[in-house]
């Protein structure tokens, strides 16, 4: 589904990603995890083509892509929802959906996205500012969706949500991919997230991802213990 080789991706004249390689497979959830610094939002950043590559692959279906632009990646099906949500917050729910919909030249929200969400349905009408944190991102992904991506990128959904809403988070999102069959890549520093949406780990250090885990074989001790090092 989503094949990225060699991926090199730089803040201007800084190398961030140093000839980063993974696959996913299709209705896979693969977690990038990592300390702050590490390199874990520029990874998703490169995929997208909000930062310039330096040299390697991103391909989608065989497609590549680490040439096009974002809006022209959207259209062969990646999606993303950025760190910290981003959604406008004087536009009514329903509003910020609908920016979605530009790409496809239609207006009307996917039925689905509502069955997924019923929370926004019911505050679809109210200002995205008066939402609270996990609704926003709630309403962040369902932003993305609409744009029926093959694989989406999730930045730190975790950031500024109440531990109370982060189970509920999980068992949305492994409700997504169940429902639309699709893949999965989210940036997290949040350990019990993770194992709770993701079939496979990759830990990331200095722009290199220096261990895989698959979910059954995690040992979360010493993955804590690589976390607060």
């Amino acid at each position: 589904m989503l094949n990225v080789q060699n991926l090199t991706v730089a803040y201007g004249q800084s190398e961030v990603v140093h000839g980063l390689g993974f696959a996913v497979q299709p209705k896979q959830t693969v977690a990038l995890m990592g300390r702050n610094g590490m390199g874990k939002t520029t990874l998703i950043k490169g995929l997208i083509g909000l930062l310039p590559g330096g040299g390697g692959s991103v391909a989608i279906d065989g497609t590549e892509v680490a040439n096009l632009p974002p809006h022209r990646r959207v259209k062969h099906g990646l999606a993303y929802v950025p760190q910290g949500r981003q959604i406008f917050s004087t536009l009514s729910v329903e509003e910020n959906i609908r920016t979605g919909l530009e790409a496809h030249g239609t207006r009307k929200v996917p039925k689905e996205i509502y069955e997924i969400f019923p929370v926004l349905k019911e505050m679809r009408k109210r200002k995205g500012g008066n939402l609270s944190g996990g609704q926003q991102q709630q309403l962040a992904i369902a932003r993305a969706l609409v744009t029926r991506p093959k694989v989406l990128l999730l930045d730190e959904p975790t950031e500024g949500i109440q531990p109370s809403i982060i189970k509920d988070m999980a068992r949305m999102l492994n409700d997504v991919k169940e429902r639309l069959g699709l893949s999965i890549v989210v940036s997290e520093q949040v350990l019990s997230f993770a194992l709770d949406v993701a079939d496979r780990i990759f830990m990331m250090e200095s722009g290199r991802l220096v261990r895989e885990d698959a979910r059954a074989d995690v040992d979360e001790a010493s993955l804590a213990r690589h976390l607060s090092v």
